[in-house]
């Protein structure tokens, strides 16, 4: 399926960006619909949006014996439902591979707390999705495995349950990341089995198990007739609001599984996600550049290309509330994705520290692409604000 759009030209910083806009601006939000694209808003992620944190003696045990990995690693989030509902509009899960059920059923940091007398915590599976065959939702094996779903199609399940409950929402971006071999430093941590072609074929069973095809947004509807992806996305370009509402973008976080994934696919074609690829490549559509500038990023936007970056890392802006890199790609970069450990619902504990916009709305027109007169208000019309991000402090 082929989005094309506007016919009217809207002058850009770089040639290769293709999107055009009228010449005045909409006069209602399903006009808005109809010429903002994909690529061209901003919304807020979480990093690790599984992740629940620490029970009380894992916590206390961990801080006697490893407390640097707790202080880099002491965030924790709501459910995805949860999350979705305080105006996230892009989540990511980390997905180990186990076919049989069990392999990481028994995390040995519980036996390690019970050896030193510590009292025992709530069960970290009382459902027992961890003993089923299907893939686990884990941040770090043996350590830290308390997370909002433990199987992957779970966590399926409570995003479609959230989408169909809100039905225009604007198009969810889903990453993933496969883990394989070691999933932590501690001492004789379980190791990750390694993904074959019949487990990447898993994965896509999985979500369209879940997610019918009408409800996601896959290269192969991006692509249409182009040879490659990054000829269609650097000219036809992404899909307007108006067809993505309500759907999910999947898109594969670690760039070098993406040959694995893509392998008897080529440019993805019957594929689900979207491969991490570099600028100019035929897969390109999107890059992550977590750590990047506001030029590379920018550069990146202006190919057309959707872009994941990361405000925060290892907690320290949480702990001393630097927002200096949450203010520059919030005001000056087009990313479309800006994913953080401490939404606006998820202050940081220490500082009060927080990511999301000014003006306590869900996403934003870009500052680079999006169309004249594009309003931030009319991306998701009807939700209910959230709070203003806290001032910068120095």
């Amino acid at each position: 399926m082929n989005f094309r759009l506007v016919t009217a030209a809207f002058a850009l910083a770089a040639p290769a960006l293709l999107a055009q806009a009228p010449r005045s601006a909409p006069k209602s939000s399903a006009a808005q619909d109809r010429i903002v694209h994909v690529n061209q808003i901003q919304v807020i992620g979480t990093h690790n949006s599984y992740n629940m944190g620490f029970a009380p003696t894992e916590y206390r045990y961990l801080m006697e014996h490893y407390p640097r990995t707790v202080h880099s690693v002491e965030y924790h989030h709501q459910t995805l439902f949860n999350q979705l509902s305080a105006g996230v509009r892009q989540l990511e899960l980390d997905l180990v591979r186990d076919d049989k059920g069990g392999r990481f059923s028994h995390p040995k940091i519980v036996g390690l707390a019970k050896a030193e007398g510590l009292p025992a915590d709530p069960d970290f599976d009382p459902t027992h999705e961890f003993d089923k065959p299907g893939f686990k939702i884990i941040h770090l094996g043996d350590i830290n495995l308390r997370s909002a779903c433990g199987l992957f199609v779970t966590c399926l399940q409570q995003i479609r349950s959230w989408s169909r409950t809100h039905p225009n929402h604007l198009p969810i971006f889903l990453l993933i990341e496969d883990k394989q071999g070691s999933l932590s430093s501690f001492p004789g941590a379980t190791r990750a089995e390694p993904w074959t072609a019949a487990t990447w074929d898993s994965l896509d069973k999985e979500i369209l198990s879940v997610f019918p095809r009408k409800e996601l947004i896959t290269p192969d509807d991006v692509r249409g007739k182009h040879a490659t992806l990054n000829e269609a996305v650097q000219s036809t370009g992404w899909p307007t609001l108006a067809h993505a509402r309500g759907k999910v973008i999947f898109l594969l976080y670690n760039r070098k599984s993406g040959p694995a994934y893509i392998a008897g696919h080529p440019m993805m074609k019957g594929r689900v996600l979207f491969i991490n690829s570099t600028a100019g490549a035929p897969e390109a559509g999107f890059v992550e550049d977590d750590k990047g500038t506001a030029a590379s990023i920018n550069n990146l936007v202006k190919q057309n290309y959707l872009v994941r970056t990361r405000v925060d890392f290892n907690t320290e802006e949480g702990r001393t509330n630097n927002t200096t890199r949450r203010d520059l790609l919030i005001h000056d970069t087009g990313a479309q994705m800006i994913s953080t450990d401490f939404p606006v619902s998820e202050p940081a504990p220490w500082t009060g520290y927080t990511v999301g916009f000014p003006d306590g709305l869900v996403a934003h027109c870009s500052v680079v692409n999006a169309p004249k007169g594009c309003r931030s208000d009319w991306l998701e019309p009807g939700v209910k604000t959230l709070p203003a991000s806290p001032p910068h402090h120095p």
